[in-house]
């Protein structure tokens, strides 16, 4: 009996390996950086050397040609531009509640009513966000059918050329994160659980939304205001 005790006492016992600490079964560390965050985040900078090599053919364009920036950059409406600046700028702000409210669970308000804005989710703040998007970009065709009663067309000159091509490039980057807009919100009226994935794809449109509001003050600041 001694013997017997002696051997269970010295056996080792072995156990269940331990989880590591920070992980979830099936999911990784929790440190694990999403990757769907870390591909958009990828994708911008590529989006970022392109409108990088705009800026430079605006200004390689500019230093060959400043009698004709001087004189076209006269027909520009800047307190037109400002306005919807301003209103891009908003949209961005409307974009980050949606943001939060998504972070935090909430899609939309529930039976909670429209006026109260306590109570709106990720739903009603997008909805507001893509009305702003809207209108920026309605007010971007405005401009360019005045520059062209004005005659400034694409064909009509460099300034022309560099003008639609920068201020266009940018306006269908803003299409596309409208359409993106929209399938987020979508998803909020087919979906019955609100899961972290759902979640993260807010985040990442949002991503992509403040990235072409902060190339717009760029363009915005370059086009209009350094002359």
């Amino acid at each position: 009996m001694a013997n017997l005790a002696h051997v269970a006492t010295a056996t080792p016992v072995t156990s269940e390996p331990s989880r590591s600490a920070g992980s979830i079964p099936g999911h990784g560390p929790v440190s694990r950086p999403n990757m769907v965050s870390v591909g958009t985040i990828v994708w911008l900078s590529s989006e970022l050397m392109f409108f990088a090599g705009l800026f430079a053919m605006y200004f390689t364009i500019r230093s060959v040609e400043p009698e004709l920036w001087k004189e076209s950059t006269g027909v520009l409406n800047v307190p037109f531009a400002t306005i919807n600046t301003v209103i891009l700028v908003i949209s961005s702000v409307w974009c980050q509640l949606g943001v939060h409210a998504a972070e935090h669970g909430k899609p939309h308000r529930g039976d909670a009513s429209v006026l109260s804005l306590k109570s709106w989710g990720m739903r009603e703040w997008y909805v507001l966000t893509y009305i702003f998007g809207a209108i920026f970009v309605s007010g971007q065709v405005l401009e360019y059918s005045e520059l062209v009663h004005e005659g400034i067309t694409l064909a009509s000159s460099p300034y022309g050329s560099v003008f639609y091509l920068t201020t266009g490039f940018h306006a269908m980057h803003v299409t596309g994160g409208l359409l993106a807009f929209l399938l987020i919100i979508g998803r909020t009226f087919t979906t019955r659980h609100y899961s972290h994935a759902q979640a993260a794809g807010a985040v990442v449109t949002s991503y992509y939304w403040h990235f072409v509001d902060v190339v717009w003050i760029a363009l915005f600041a370059t086009i209009y205001l350094l002359k």
